[in-house]
């Protein structure tokens, strides 16, 4: 059963642009039209009818009250939709002074009414205010110009929706980092200060004895609980090589150790030294209880992999925190299709896996002499995206790229296989830049949304695998 997840609302401005010049009653018409929309949607939106009067912007007099209003509410990001044409300068100073992601739209204008006048001219107008945001540097997203009933327009509000909520997630990002990184895998190595400065991106180190000093403490108040919830678990999931349960209680212990260390801490996410130690002191490996946490809502990246760590939040706030994501590694080729690739590694959350699929936290076959509590499973069948956020010498990207499930031979451990458009293509993105074999995953369609994100990061550079690769 897949575990509710952890949720961080997104809260737009909802700022009309209107004029001096033509029919103020249309563009309080549209204003009205547009907002009805928006609470259809449930896109939760901050209104500016308590700043300027009759809620629309007209004059450059209105930046600073609505800049003021907009502030006191948090608001995240600014929905500009221009009723009847476009104060160019006052849209461009409030998006320059809220430094928040902006959007543009405007409804399609209708045909001239019989006396050749017309009521609005917001394509004209918006025009006007793409310059000036552009002149002032404020990055922006916009969609195109189509009626108010367009599919266009509903999905480009949802997905300024998710773009927002990545570049929240982004900015004052937290990962908890449990031990410190495997000596052997300098793949993983990372600039931490420049994280920081960079992006406001912080690294906060968990002492891992301390950690697993609270784990068994844990353990031993709540053991009966414990097994109480494995006997339940057992229904579904095998458990191999174990001579007792003690291991299993230390795993889930650990789980809520780690979404108590979550919530008090305000972390985003977690990168765990997985192995050796951390399993050798609670005797099982700790996959499963990364993967509760990561379908907890707070991704859980294994191997210390703090880059992946990021990828996974960036991931999983494009789906609007609805979908858990996955640390995998690109692992092999498929051996009959050319475009198809293995997603894989230890722990994948349980409420992924493929419907009817055997289940069973067991020992790695990679790993000789390791604890049990290895993960195996086939994940389910749909879309994917993938995306890495990496860098090398002060350069940082965002590799992001869609495919999805397609039948492939069995395999150990938690597995999909996953058909791309030219992987060989995505192979030498992949290889030639600064990324490694991990990469977070989520099911869905997050690509677009990710690079649209990055136009709000600065020192971000956005990288579309595939085909797509130069043409956003």
């Amino acid at each position: 059963m897949a575990r509710e997840m952890h949720r961080s609302p997104v809260r737009l401005g909802f700022c009309p642009i209107g004029k001096f010049v033509f029919s103020h009653e249309d563009a309080l018409r549209y204003k009205r039209l547009i907002g009805e929309k928006l609470s259809k949607w449930d896109i939760e939106c901050v209104g500016i009818d308590d700043a300027v009067e009759d809620g629309i912007v007209r004059s450059v007099e209105h930046v600073e009250p609505v800049v003021r209003h907009l502030r006191a509410r948090d608001v995240d990001g600014i929905f500009m939709p221009h009723c009847n044409f476009g104060t160019e300068h006052a849209a461009g100073l409030i998006g320059r002074e809220m430094g928040v992601p902006v959007l543009l739209w405007g409804p399609r204008d209708e045909a001239p009414l019989p006396d050749g006048t017309r009521l609005r001219d917001s394509l004209c107008g918006l025009l006007a205010s793409s310059k000036v945001l552009g002149s002032l540097g404020v990055a922006f997203t916009y969609i195109g110009n189509c009626r108010l009933d367009d599919p266009a327009f509903e999905q480009g509000l949802k997905d300024f929706q998710r773009v927002v909520s990545v570049v929240k997630g982004f900015r004052g990002m937290r990962i908890g980092l449990i031990g410190q990184r495997v000596d052997f895998f300098w793949t993983t190595i990372i600039n931490e200060g420049e994280l920081l400065d960079r992006f406001g991106i912080e690294v906060l180190p968990l002492d891992m004895m301390e950690v697993v000093r609270d784990v068994q403490a844990r353990a031993d108040r709540d053991g009966a609980m414990y097994r109480e919830e494995l006997r339940v678990l057992s229904r579904q999931v095998r458990f191999e090589g174990f001579a007792d349960e003690s291991p299993l209680v230390n795993v889930l212990a650990l789980r809520d150790q780690m979404l108590e260390l979550a919530q008090e801490r305000g972390l985003s996410g977690f990168a765990v030294q997985s192995f050796m130690s951390i399993c050798e002191q609670l005797g099982a490996m700790v996959e499963f209880a990364m993967a509760e946490v990561s379908e907890s809502g707070y991704p859980a990246a294994c191997e210390s992999d703090i880059h992946g760590a990021v990828s996974c939040v960036m991931l999983q706030r494009a789906s609007l925190e609805t979908e858990p994501t996955f640390l995998a590694d690109f692992t092999v080729r498929h051996p009959e299709d050319d475009n198809g690739v293995l997603l894989w590694h230890c722990g994948f959350p349980l409420g992924l896996r493929k419907p009817d699929a055997p289940a069973s936290l067991g020992t790695h076959w990679i790993l000789p002499g390791i604890p049990p509590g290895s993960c195996h499973w086939q994940l389910k069948d749909g879309e994917i995206t993938v995306a890495r956020f990496d860098g090398d010498r002060g350069e940082y990207r965002l590799a992001a790229g869609e495919g999805h499930t397609i039948e492939g031979p069995y395999t150990q451990n938690v597995y999909a296989w996953m058909r791309v458009d030219d992987w060989p293509r995505w192979e030498r993105q992949l290889i030639e830049g600064p990324y490694i074999h991990h990469t977070g995953a989520a099911y869905g369609r997050h690509a677009s949304v990710l690079m649209e994100a990055c136009k709000y990061i600065p020192g971000l550079t956005g990288e579309p695998l595939g085909r797509n690769a130069g043409n956003e």
